[in-house]
């Protein structure tokens, strides 16, 4: 797992736990890629965190700020030490929360960029969508919420707050491009 472009490309992050899932080094190029620049100078929530790589690149690459949300205490001490390792600490948040908890209060700020990658065959990801659905304002009014999950768990569900855009497979990795409703 390596940053793969901005002021700390190449650096190579420490590994996550075993509990967590990191995002392979191809599919996250290629989420930036289409993410273009729409992450200079967002503000990115990266909610189930894990190695934090997803808010790191971003900060990498220009965001103003990232926020972490995790509850794995090994994976908390691997952000803070990826985020050391990176010099991005003074543009990041970390929060050791339970994801379903941190969305149930209202935001601080909207986030122009929402990564959301829980563990996999829990329907975890459709019950983090359902409590951003429920407040919408969590994603600013042009803002993007990319969600992570196995091809095989995908289902096209309507949300009254978000439409699907776009949807790329990586193999065995789905990434879900959601924007506001008009």
């Amino acid at each position: 797992m390596r940053v793969i472009s901005g002021t700390a490309k190449g650096r190579i992050l420490k590994s996550p736990p075993d509990s967590t899932r990191p995002i392979m080094d191809r599919v996250k190029e290629n989420l930036f890629n289409i993410l273009g620049t729409d992450v200079i100078d967002a503000n990115v929530l990266d909610l189930y965190a894990g190695a934090g790589s997803v808010g790191i690149e971003a900060l990498s690459r220009g965001a103003t700020g990232a926020t972490f949300v995790e509850f794995n205490d090994d994976a908390l001490k691997t952000i803070r030490e990826n985020l050391k390792l990176t010099k991005l600490a003074p543009r990041a948040t970390i929060v050791r929360e339970n994801v379903y908890r941190f969305l149930k209060k209202p935001p601080s700020i909207p986030f122009d960029i929402i990564y959301v990658a829980p563990p996999q065959y829990k329907k975890m990801w459709q019950e983090t969508m359902k409590l951003l659905n429920a407040r919408p304002q969590w994603l600013s009014k042009e803002g993007t919420l990319v969600v992570q999950i196995h091809p095989v768990e995908f289902e096209e569900l309507e949300w009254q707050s978000f439409v699907l855009q776009d949807t790329r497979k990586y193999g065995s990795t789905l990434l879900c491009f959601y924007a506001k409703q008009k």
